[in-house]
């Protein structure tokens, strides 16, 4: 995987690098092996956890042009 956007899905930037799920700790999503939080897209997350979408793509962006 290499950019993803606020459309990405959960569990398709988790299946690309599980490290990834950490981002999505801090901003309070515990619930990442739930099928439903899996299939939600960034954008979903971030709407329910109140934080800014743009922020969090840009951290696991630069994250991701890492490795």
């Amino acid at each position: 995987m290499t950019q993803i956007t606020k459309d990405t899905i959960i569990g398709d930037i988790l299946d690309a690098d599980r490290e990834c799920g950490k981002f999505f700790l801090e901003i309070g999503m515990h619930c990442l092996g739930c099928p439903s939080a899996r299939g939600e897209t960034v954008e979903q997350a971030c709407e329910v956890h109140g934080v800014n979408c743009e922020d969090l793509v840009e951290k696991i962006n630069d994250y991701l042009a890492t490795k």
